[in-house]
């Protein structure tokens, strides 16, 4: 397995990411928010993503997004294929788009979204910390790309406050030694079912 930058010659796995991305959203019923193969292109193109690959065969994927005038980055869209699932892929692809994003922008704050307890652990482990979302860019383009995202009219009902998903924040100004203690995973597996009660309940009445 070969984890790499990406580059122009990745362009022919943009479908297969899209689609991946896509079916993946089906699957877990949460939000994630779909990505066409030619906005996947221009990342692959730009340098600004690593990829996955086992042989000549798509494995995973993540992007990185800049926002803020390079203030902000965004690691986006971490995705594997299913063939490659539960084989502790994420979390090295996770890993090395975190590397590349403090590469390429040492001074912007890496931010993410995500729905995924798994995506929280693997943020806490790299230094992220929960965050509202008045803490991330306020980049109007970065809040649109939420519009394909099944929950996005949670997001305007609350004016961009709260949604489903969490907000989560690596600064670099505040870097602090990563404690060995674990993620209260229960904590937030309760704020998760807390919010849905909430915002869904709201939307159905």
């Amino acid at each position: 397995m070969k984890i790499a930058i990406a580059n122009e010659s990745h362009i022919k796995y943009a479908q297969v990411i899209s689609q991946t991305i896509s079916e993946s959203a089906k699957v877990r019923g949460t939000g994630i928010a779909k990505r066409s193969a030619e906005y996947i292109i221009q990342r692959l193109v730009n340098g600004n993503a690593v990829i996955a690959l086992d042989g000549d065969k798509f494995a995973g994927f993540c992007y990185i997004e800049v926002w803020g005038h390079k203030k902000f980055v965004a690691n986006s869209g971490l995705i594997v294929h299913p063939d490659y699932r539960k084989m502790g892929l994420a979390k090295k692809i996770k890993r090395a788009i975190f590397e590349l994003s403090r590469k390429k922008f040492p001074d912007a704050k890496i931010f993410g979204i995500t729905t995924g307890l798994a995506v929280m652990k693997m943020n806490y482990e790299l230094g992220y910390k929960p965050v509202t979302f008045s803490e991330l860019t306020n980049d109007p383009e970065f809040w649109r790309g939420c519009q394909t995202c099944k929950n996005f009219d949670i997001l305007t009902r609350t004016d961009r406050k709260m949604c489903l998903c969490t907000g989560m924040l690596y600064d670099p100004d505040k870097r602090t030694k990563i404690k060995k203690d674990k993620l209260n995973s229960k904590a937030f597996s309760r704020l998760q079912k807390i919010k849905t009660r909430l915002f869904l309940n709201k939307k159905t009445s």
